[in-house]
């Protein structure tokens, strides 16, 4: 399976625990989880959806903190849980599980010797995977960036999220068609718009199925709680770097970016130089510029970029 990157924006609410049993870890709540009205909002709202039964669906661009998300409220439900990556080679096989070879076995009976008895068997060997070990154990999905795998490979969730029966070939569970989905069994799906590369766009019947928490960016004191928790950089130093990504977010030509990413990574920089943002220091303008300035204002000039303008524009206007 194929791990794409996960949205670790929030200081993760997550310990993961290895456990033996396969596909399965056990998520703890973590102290440094950022909590703000905002976060605890959203938190109540989904863990009401998800303690239902309806699976929930976070949609956003990237760096939006979907995955992190996704694990605070699977930790919240105390179960193990099973993770899974969305993947463009994705069969539906790869979520049910597989014939995975035989057993073959032969019994010679001698016992008297003028007579020869002989018996020979052949067992199909089916490997669940994911979904089928979630669904039986009654376990916690979490399905990341859903949209990446084919529709075709999801199709097997339909069943599963609305009449909670698993469709299985009639070589898994011993020759049943089908399983009864564990009681306990809930679901959390990720994705990024339709419009990013190597995303698939979903059957309006799985759609149907999913409540849809659409998330942009954090609000502006979420937004300086987490870069304070994960740079340790006092609270005036995180105002001042958070302000100056939300003004980039209006002058850029993609106002997705720059995420809360760009807040920790210049927090956690200027922190490890024991530096402040000031508008004086030139170590802080030419962090700003670095993180910024790359992806940002594509607008040019005499065919230089006026990113590190605008940047130092901020700057000045912000502190």
């Amino acid at each position: 399976m194929k791990a794409n990157p996960m949205d670790v924006l929030i200081p993760v609410s997550r310990s993961i625990q290895s456990d033996n049993e396969k596909d399965k870890v056990q998520l703890e709540s973590s102290d440094e989880f950022v909590i703000t009205p905002f976060i605890q909002d959203l938190t109540d709202r989904v863990l009401t959806y998800v303690e239902v039964g309806y699976p929930v669906h976070f949609s956003g661009p990237a760096g939006t903190g979907k995955t992190t998300l996704a694990f605070h409220i699977a930790a919240q439900l105390g179960r193990p849980v099973t993770l899974m990556h969305g993947d463009d080679e994705f069969g539906s096989s790869d979520l049910v599980g597989r014939d995975s070879g035989y057993r073959k076995s032969k019994l010679i009976d001698n016992f008297i010797h003028s007579v020869l008895k002989t018996e020979e068997q052949m067992n199909t060997l089916w490997e669940n995977n994911r979904l089928t070990n979630a669904c039986q154990n009654g376990y916690t999905l979490i399905y990341d960036e859903f949209t990446r795998s084919r529709p075709e490979a999801n199709n097997v969730l339909l069943s599963v999220l609305e009449e909670k029966i698993l469709n299985l070939p009639k070589l898994g569970r011993n020759g049943e068609g089908y399983q009864d989905v564990h009681p306990d069994f809930r679901a959390i799906f990720t994705s990024n718009p339709d419009e990013y590369a190597g995303t698939h766009k979903t059957q309006d019947a799985l759609m149907d199925r999913l409540i849809t928490i659409r998330l942009g960016h954090f609000d502006r004191e979420t937004e300086i709680q987490i870069t304070m928790a994960k740079s340790g950089l006092p609270r005036s130093d995180a105002k001042i770097i958070v302000n100056i990504v939300r003004e980039m977010r209006l002058i850029g030509v993609n106002n997705n970016r720059p995420t809360i990413r760009a807040c920790i990574a210049i927090a956690k920089i200027l922190a490890h130089r024991s530096g402040h943002a000031h508008v004086n220091d030139p170590f802080f303008s030419r962090i700003c510029t670095d993180v910024l300035g790359n992806d940002t204002v594509k607008v040019t000039r005499s065919g230089e970029s006026i990113a590190p303008q605008k940047i130092s524009e901020i700057i000045k206007k912000v502190c």
